[in-house]
């Protein structure tokens, strides 16, 4: 398994644009202590992020793995064009000449999906301890390691997101469709969602119920949206009459939900090499 990583990593790395594209992903994720920074002093009126509880224990779990897989698009442009290297350069038929076999080529990219999803969750972790403990009101160890589910809901969403990206690029070939197709899927699912919302079932639960299953939902729905969990927020949404309750948990079934489908692209990614001749 280490032979066959240090192989992809050295193709990406030998690779002008995603090792650029590899790099940017991560700066940008560093990014998101800037947002410490933001402040408007205009008179009587004072507007400071950290001051609003964003970078609170243990809320600043969810918040900054929400942020950063937002992110993902940069590295899922890397798995893509990873794979869509592979037939443009011929690696892919020099590998299988070379002795690899076809299972141990998608056991290489598989192998690299997994080793990004991890770098960025610790990545996001050791970043969201180091804000938390410098603007955090809440620094009990008991409070600090609370809510770590987050982290695994954005491990096990990464790994979804690029396995799927890692298997349009094999069915498509070419990274600029393979992406292209990724965006139709998601007005897709877009409109089916709204189909079943508004004409089929409105006023209902199953729309949710149904949605859940499809691939790019399902991968939203491991980390729900934060900002409505602020105090500040929540104050508004009580003086304008507006008092929703929402769940923000992650939820078990949804991790295998997204689990599943990681196979499901990973398997389908295999059995489409496999019945090609190349």
């Amino acid at each position: 398994m280490k032979r066959l990583l240090s192989i992809e990593l050295q193709k990406i790395w030998l690779n002008k644009a995603s090792r650029v594209l590899t790099l940017t992903y991560f700066i940008l994720l560093s990014f998101i202590a800037l947002i410490a920074s933001i402040k408007f002093d205009i008179g009587f009126f004072k507007f400071h992020l950290a001051d609003m509880g964003i970078f609170n224990f243990p809320f600043i779990w969810h918040f900054n793995t929400y942020i950063a897989a937002w992110l993902k698009f940069f590295l899922a442009i890397v798995i893509v064009s990873m794979m869509a290297n592979e037939y443009s350069y011929g690696t892919l038929k020099q590998n299988l000449i070379d002795g690899m076999s076809k299972k141990e080529f998608i056991l290489s990219k598989f192998l690299t999906v997994l080793l990004f999803a991890f770098v960025s969750t610790i990545f996001v972790f050791i970043m969201s301890l180091l804000l938390g403990l410098s603007f955090s009101s809440y620094t009990e160890t008991s409070i600090i390691f609370s809510d770590l589910e987050y982290l695994i809901a954005f491990f096990v969403k990464l790994v979804g997101f690029f396995s799927f990206c890692l298997f349009l690029g094999i069915l498509v070939k070419r990274s600029a469709f393979a992406l292209g197709f990724l965006l139709v899927w998601s007005i897709v699912e877009g409109i089916a969602k709204g189909i079943l919302t508004f004409k089929i079932f409105p006023d209902s639960d199953i729309p949710s119920y149904i949605t859940q299953f499809f691939p790019l939902e399902s991968m939203s729905n491991l980390i729900s949206e934060p900002f409505t969990r602020l105090s500040v927020v929540k104050n508004i949404g009580t003086q304008i009459g507006v008092d929703g309750i929402k769940d923000y948990d992650v939820h078990f079934s949804a991790i295998i939900i997204v689990l599943l489908w990681s196979l499901f692209f990973m398997f389908s990614s295999y059995k489409l090499l496999k019945s090609r001749d190349l």
